[in-house]
């Protein structure tokens, strides 16, 4: 079994939070080996002083659903005050500080550029940095392994909450490792320490570390869920269902104008490597098409290892989009810098350009090389585990 940074922190580091005010960025799956979440062991630990919580997207205990603002409040089962990191605010300011003197990051995330809980990390750690507070980030694995880099790396025009900074989609790196990144490659230069994972390889899927999984938000309950996501999240700057609503979140795709037959047909003659496509029909409960009968594919991963999320999410789209071309749209712009959201999610405007003018999508994928090349040696620097 690997063994968290936690019990590291309080095993081997208990010194660092010695007399130290202490405040917490948590979320539900900021659990340890026993499912016990890691805000009761520090407000049940006596030697810490723990003052403060904070919680990003979804909630400190992840009761909100994507998107919706969380309201700062006081914890009914510690008594203290629980800051949100995703709602007036998406950082933390002054006043939040005022009775804290060092701050640790616990959050499981997802390995994916456009998973918030990493642009709460990077605005967490400007801010320390301009408060002068210590900053302790407590490891954990990165559930779908430390080696695949995969996706173009997000041109710095299209910085936002779902892309904070210009890496690939899918960065193969830990939390630990890419807040190491943050540091000091994008100068944030905040008091940055990192407490390391114990056993943890590169190679090891989350299901291959004896760690229990809890679900990261309420619409990626499982590790089949978060394996297609970093491609099938793109579905949600298009008018096709990504599945919310249905028991499988991001592995259902659709509409109800699709043949069902017919789309997994033409995906599996692709022959794409790790992948089959398998005919779907469901009603979503509530996001797009609530209540409506759709039909369309579930993405059904049968070997992850060679599986290609993004190439695979892209030629999904080029296909509903050669064969629907009158129903088959992105969704239009929301903020008043008129940038598509399938541009903030991609990095950038080159996917819908290129699959407005119905291009093969392995041209598009070569853009990628160049840009994976000169990140992995970037990213090479900052790798803790072998």
């Amino acid at each position: 079994m690997v063994k968290l940074s936690l019990e590291n922190l309080l095993g081997s580091s208990p010194n660092l939070l010695a007399g130290r005010r202490v405040g917490l960025v948590a979320s539900p799956s900021s659990i340890d080996a026993k499912l016990t979440s890691t805000i009761t062991r520090l407000h049940q630990h006596s030697g810490i002083y723990l003052k403060a919580l904070f919680g990003p997207e979804h909630g400190l205990r992840g009761e909100a659903q994507a998107g919706e603002p969380v309201r700062s409040y006081i914890d009914p089962i510690t008594g203290l005050p629980v800051y949100s990191l995703y709602g007036a605010t998406q950082t933390l300011s002054r006043e939040m500080f005022s009775d804290m003197d060092l701050l640790i990051f616990d959050m499981q995330d997802g390995g994916v550029r456009f998973f918030t809980y990493l642009a709460t990390l990077a605005a967490i750690m400007q801010a320390v940095a301009d408060q002068g507070i210590p900053l302790v980030v407590l490891d954990r694995p990165t559930p779908l392994g430390g080696n695949q880099v995969e996706g173009p790396v997000l041109n710095p025009a299209y910085r936002s909450f779902v892309g904070p900074f210009p890496i690939p989609i899918r960065y193969g790196m830990t939390i630990g490792e890419i807040a190491l990144l943050f540091n000091r490659h994008f100068a944030i230069h905040c008091d940055l320490q990192v407490i390391p994972l114990s056993g943890w390889h590169r190679e090891m899927w989350y299901d291959q570390t004896g760690l229990p999984f809890v679900p990261l938000s309420p619409n990626l309950p499982t590790l089949r869920s978060l394996t297609v996501y970093p491609g099938t999240c793109l579905v949600e700057g298009t008018n096709l269902s990504e599945g919310r609503g249905t028991t499988m979140p991001f592995e259902y795709i659709g509409a109800p104008w699709i043949h069902a037959e017919q789309l997994a047909d033409e995906m599996n003659a692709l022959d794409l490597p790790g992948v089959r496509f398998r005919p779907v029909f469901f009603i979503p409960t509530f996001s797009k098409f609530e209540g409506q009968s759709c039909q369309g594919v579930h993405i059904y991963v049968v070997e992850r290892a060679q599986y290609l999320p993004i190439e695979t999410a892209l030629h999904l789209l080029a296909m509903v989009k050669a064969d629907y071309p009158e129903q088959f749209d992105w969704l239009e712009p929301k903020t008043p810098d008129g940038i598509y959201p399938i541009d903030l999610l991609y990095g950038s405007s080159s996917a819908r350009i290129h699959l407005d003018a119905l291009r093969p999508v392995e041209e598009l994928v070569s853009e990628w090389r160049e840009e994976l090349e000169d990140f992995s040696k970037i990213r090479a620097e900052y790798l803790i585990y072998s």
